[in-house]
């Protein structure tokens, strides 16, 4: 297959999981078809294709015969396929529509002709049963031909064709109509399951507002390059990830990351394509094109994540195709056991035979997990939870420890300043002299040194020139007052200013896992100022709320065991410190061998620790990083959101089992009172439609979840132990 190229393709009329498994076996049996992959939710079907032994006339010819409609995508980059998708129309529209309206019609003129001459009362029944179960019949026909002779138009066609010829056409007609009603409802629910998915998609507004040359013009969102400058006025939505280049506004970034409180956008801050500008005008760069903005990169991910199968899909699949012949096998023992063996009427028992077939389709279990899982990912994606694919969701629910890195994903990632010492003078005048001196600097520690004087409105004084840096010492810049330096304890030793009680104060603050820096003029020591970087603010509630949930935590870091233990003490976690790369992938290898665990990193740095994970978590903000390194990020950039995923994991799993439940628990029920004749043939087909139409339904509930208000995160109170582990 060297000449082998990738197609994809729209399929239509394709609802639940068994519709994908009769397209996924008809093309894996064509020559020069390889890498199939059937996305419900998506409605898309990718392979690859050696044209020379297979054309896509004879791809698309084989799905039309399978019942389904395939189409090309729509030309365009990303999102624009689905711009220009065919939307889906009322119901009554569409084939399954059609084949509803016109079997209850003929149901009903045949149950209008049994009462005015009940002679004739068989052939209209035997009309509406045929009329429907036609293209049921080829479906089955076609299935059997492409490698699944055991499909759910199969078990009808046998028991509607059965029904027909022990005399029993009303009952034949019911149970297509009903089978109809049921395929029906499969396809609305199916379209709702897909408007999760749509609905990021409409987040991107249709036009831009592009400047050049100081001239506005409106085009269309997919034409921005990068670099473009577009206008974004207040109440519009931003049409492609940028950076602020003009203007001050809020910007609501709920449709994208989840946060609900605006958040303030200034010169220099980026903003998400999708976002809404709130109250101010802003001139904003596009840094990213159409196919490739934050909205673009979820939806792909999303949907890719839809298309792959959870560990218990697999194995529902893999059971199906030994429960459906099994369950024909036990049908006909059904007809021909009680005969021969008991005397029994044979009538009576190919009757109860044929309702068994109808029970034993396994439409409702096959489908229990994957709506359960789209459902779940859609939800956790609109609340910037985003999770890759359904192993990945089940992954979560079953962690039983939880390891974070510390800088950036515990912590803010830098420096803050913690204490301001005043030895001589005032705190205020030696923190403003400490900040003029490091104005210029874009080391760290300078540049906190002068957020903090900001914050607190302190007046800063001139520095005249530059400040003169002497490496791993000190900065020395001079002002009115004279010449003053803001440099390590150890320099400010060497210059002979440190005395006992002074070096006494040092060391308690390094004790706690702080930096000191010394501030001096001349030869007088001015004071001290600590800084450390600081903990989320969310932190201590985030990992709160995992300890309720049962969960160990434990922290990972290749910092300095002092640092480190400071870190830990304040938010109430074990910890393990200076750990090179090396040493916490053994950390995690031995975490994993007492139970799953989730590795909470910033999707750079910690990359190993987060792929030998069993769930790696990656807090980003929506990166490239945090979105193609890990299993999971969370856009909301909150260790609150780690609880989250963990809740939303266990709410789709006891989902999924309440869907099976509701399968094997309808047809048990329904075989039982068949058996005993207690069910007419009509009602046995509730034991498929109704528990598909209960499982799709019981699944949808997901699209509502809100992890974040889950009485299981909201029972975790914001306090931490201060054992340190």
């Amino acid at each position: 297959m060297a000449d082998a190229s990738a197609l994809k393709l729209r399929i239509e009329g394709m609802d639940c999981g068994s519709c994908a498994a009769k397209i996924e076996t008809a093309m894996r049996r064509l020559p020069g078809v390889a890498d199939v992959e059937v996305s419900v939710a998506g409605e898309s079907l990718s392979l690859t294709l050696d044209e020379d032994r297979t054309s896509r006339a004879t791809i698309k010819a084989k799905i039309a015969a399978l019942g389904f409609h395939a189409l090309d995508p729509a030309p365009g980059p990303g999102l624009q396929a689905h711009d220009h998708a065919p939307t889906h129309g009322h119901w009554a529209a569409s084939a399954k529509g059609r084949l509803v309206i016109a079997s209850g019609a003929l149901l009903a003129a045949a149950w209008v002709v049994s009462l005015a001459g009940p002679q004739w009362a068989e052939w209209p029944y035997v009309a509406a049963a045929v009329v429907g179960l036609a293209p049921i019949l080829r479906r089955a026909f076609a299935g059997a031909m492409n490698g699944t002779p055991f499909s759910i138009e199969t078990l009808m066609s046998v028991a509607a064709v059965g029904a027909i010829a022990i005399g029993e056409a009303p009952e034949a007609a019911v149970v297509v109509f009903l089978f109809a009603v049921g395929e029906l409802l499969e396809g609305v629910a199916a379209n709702r399951a897909r408007a999760g998915v749509k609905a990021l998609v409409d987040l991107i507004p249709r036009t831009a507002r592009r400047v050049r040359d100081g001239v506005v013009e409106a085009v269309p969102a997919e034409a921005l390059e990068v670099g473009d400058l577009v206008l974004v006025r207040p109440g519009d939505r931003i049409p492609s990830d940028g950076a602020v280049q003009a203007g001050t506004s809020e910007v609501n970034e709920a449709p994208i990351t989840g946060e609900s409180a605006p958040v303030l956008k200034e010169i220099g801050s980026t903003v998400y394509a999708g976002s809404v500008n709130a109250n101010g005008e802003l001139h904003v760069a596009i840094t990213k094109a159409a196919a490739d903005n934050t909205i673009a990169r979820i939806v792909h991910m999303v949907e890719e994540a839809q298309g792959s199968k959870a560990p218990t899909a697999r194995f529902i699949e893999r059971f199906s195709r030994w429960y459906t012949p099994g369950a024909m096998a036990l049908a006909l023992a059904v007809v021909v056991a009680p005969p021969l063996l008991l005397d029994g009427d044979w009538r009576t028992w190919i009757y109860r035979g044929l309702a068994v077939l109808l029970i034993a389709c396994p439409c409702a279990l096959v489908i229990s997990t994957p709506a359960a899982v789209a459902s779940g990912l859609a939800a956790g994606a609109r609340r910037g939870l985003l999770i890759k694919g359904g192993a990945a969701l089940e992954a979560l629910g079953r962690v039983t420890t939880v390891a974070f890195d510390k800088t950036g994903t515990l912590t803010v990632g830098h420096p803050g300043v913690t204490d301001v010492v005043a030895i001589e003078g005032s705190m205020e005048s030696m923190l403003g002299k400490a900040a003029a001196v490091e104005r210029n600097s874009s080391h760290p520690l300078g540049a906190a040194i002068v957020e903090e004087a900001v914050a607190r409105g302190v007046e800063i004084p001139q520095a005249f020139g530059g400040g003169i840096a002497t490496p791993g010492k000190a900065v020395t810049g001079r002002l009115k007052s004279g010449f003053v330096s803001v440099g390590s304890p150890r320099h400010a030793v060497e210059g002979g200013l440190m005395t006992a009680a002074v070096s006494d104060r040092v060391a308690a603050l390094e004790s706690e896992g702080k930096t000191v820096v010394v501030v001096s003029e001349g030869k007088r020591l001015l004071g001290l100022v600590a800084l450390r970087d600081r903990p989320r603010e969310d932190a201590v509630a985030g990992l709160a709320r995992l300890r309720a949930l049962g969960l160990r935590t434990v922290m990972l870091t290749g910092d300095n065991a002092r640092a480190a233990a400071a870190i830990a003490v304040e938010l109430g976690l074990e910890h393990r410190a200076e750990l090179l790369p090396e040493a916490k992938l053994a950390a995690i290898a031995g975490y994993r061998a007492e139970g799953p665990v989730a590795m909470v990193g910033d999707g750079v740095n910690d990359a190993p620790a987060l792929a030998a994970a069993s769930v790696g978590i990656a807090m980003g903000g929506g990166t490239d990083v945090a979105l193609e390194t890990a299993d999971a990020a969370l856009l909301k950039d909150r260790v609150g959101g780690v609880a989250e995923l963990v809740v939303l994991s266990r709410a789709t799993l006891s989902n999924i089992w309440v869907n099976v439940a509701i399968a094997l628990g309808l047809k048990g029920a329904f075989l039982v009172a068949t058996l005993t004749g207690a069910a007419p043939l009509w009602m046995a087909i509730l034991a498929d439609t109704g528990a598909t139409v209960l499982v799709t339904a019981n699944a949808l509930r997901l699209l509502r979840f809100d992890p974040a208000r889950s009485s299981a995160v909201k029972a975790a109170r914001p306090t931490a132990r201060r054992d340190g582990g």
